[in-house]
């Protein structure tokens, strides 16, 4: 998932931020706004990457009701955590409901899709094995 949507279109105006340090603090509902703000999400998804470690990634994604993540794979282990609105996700056969609150993780390699029923953003977490490529 990381890779699809770290093709996203970035916020061309967005000035650069610390994504790592002995800690990071962030407002969600105002990292929200602002990602629903820039031009990318009228294109029906926007993502801006909060912690980014060489093992270790969060990724803020907006996404439109209707907007889809295609089927794919990763080689980390992954963690999608609905913040707001309402997603679904296929993961290898079963379709799994995710609304405001929920948490999925998911191993490496697993196929899985993100498909948003609402307005939602996630959070998605990336832990990948020590010497893995990215």
């Amino acid at each position: 998932m990381n890779e699809i949507l770290e093709k996203d279109v970035r916020g061309s105006q967005r000035p650069p931020e610390r994504t790592e340090g002995p800690f990071l603090e962030f407002d969600l509902n105002a990292q929200i706004n602002l990602l629903r703000n820039e031009e990318a999400y009228r294109h029906g998804r926007n993502s801006k990457t909060l912690a980014k470690y060489p093992d270790f990634r969060i990724v803020l994604t907006v996404i439109k009701a209707g907007a889809r993540v295609p089927m794919h794979t990763t080689a980390a282990r992954i963690s999608v955590q609905t913040v707001a609105g309402h997603l679904r996700m296929h993961v290898r056969e079963k379709l799994l409901d995710l609304p405001a609150g929920r948490l999925l993780s998911i191993d490496r390699n697993v196929p899985h899709d993100v498909q948003a029923v609402e307005d939602s953003a996630f959070l998605l977490t990336v832990a990948w094995p020590e010497g893995a490529d990215q």
